[in-house]
């Protein structure tokens, strides 16, 4: 698997910073926001390093799709049962701040501090 050792992603999946992990399995691994914007918001990232959407490929729509199937599981495990909401932020007209590609699904009681 592809690896920055540079990457605050890449080192949470190492193992060398910690998480408050929710899920994780061979591809993936979900934890909680340190900054949430909700009362519910953890982060799905690939445990292979991509950057941003803009690196996706072919080869990266099953990883994906497992990960915005991943998302309703998480949030409903969580206790989000009225709606919740997923994005990816690409680039920095994107609001990307790390570039590890990662997907926020956020949820809970509105109004929230952000988005």
């Amino acid at each position: 698997m592809s690896h920055d050792p540079n990457c605050i992603f890449c080192k949470i999946i190492a193992g060398q910073i910690p998480s408050k992990k929710v899920y994780e399995d061979e591809d993936l691994l979900a934890f909680h926001d340190i900054h949430p914007w909700a009362p519910v918001h953890v982060l799905i990232i690939p445990k292979l390093h991509i950057a941003s959407m803009v690196e996706l490929t072919e080869e990266h729509v099953t990883l994906l799709g497992r990960m915005s199937v991943l998302a309703p599981r998480l949030m409903k495990e969580l206790g989000v049962s009225n709606g919740f909401r997923t994005v990816i932020n690409t680039g920095p007209d994107g609001g990307q701040e790390v570039y590890h590609l990662h997907m926020h699904a956020m949820g809970g009681p509105r109004p929230w501090l952000k988005g």
